[in-house]
């Protein structure tokens, strides 16, 4: 039984060392570590927050990239649109330009084949007169060839004279 109960110098000296220590140990290296661990806490909460801050960031840089796409999206769509406008309107400006031009070189060839027609007829008409004139210069030696028929003609032609 003596082993089980400590005596009491012994427990005032146990008492006094742990006392020292623990006064020691409060002194030099309790402080600092619960200076460390403060820091360290600190550090883990200003790591926390500044992933945070970040993460708000980058949600936020999402957005706005987000933003940016549906924007360029947009833009795109409005110059594609534009493109196939100008696009239509080049196409129906050179078919009105090729419909004008072709009309113009429609109406040109009918004025030629009018005029080229015209010409041909006065020339017909001329060729006709000039055998007409022929023809009847030949009748009118063949009948003017003898002397009644000389005569018969001048009469005729003093009647004309005449009527005018």
């Amino acid at each position: 039984m003596d082993l089980l109960t400590p005596e009491l110098g012994l427990f005032f000296w146990t008492l006094v060392a742990f006392i020292a220590v623990f006064l020691i140990l409060r002194k030099f290296a309790w402080g600092p570590i619960l200076d460390s661990l403060g820091e360290r806490e600190k550090g883990i909460a200003d790591s926390i927050a500044t992933a945070e801050r970040v993460k708000e960031e980058m949600s936020q840089l999402k957005s706005e990239n987000e933003k940016l796409m549906t924007q360029a999206r947009e833009e795109r769509s409005v110059m594609l649109r534009e493109a196939k406008e100008m696009k239509e309107r080049i196409v129906n400006e050179a078919k009105e330009q090729a419909k004008t031009e072709a009309n113009k070189i429609i109406v040109d060839a009918q004025q030629q084949i009018q005029q080229q027609k015209m010409a041909a007829l006065t020339e017909v008409k001329n060729e006709i007169g000039a055998l007409a004139v022929e023809v009847a210069s030949k009748i009118i030696r063949k009948q003017l060839s003898d002397a009644d028929g000389q005569q018969a003609y001048m009469e005729l032609l003093a009647e004309d004279i005449k009527l005018n």
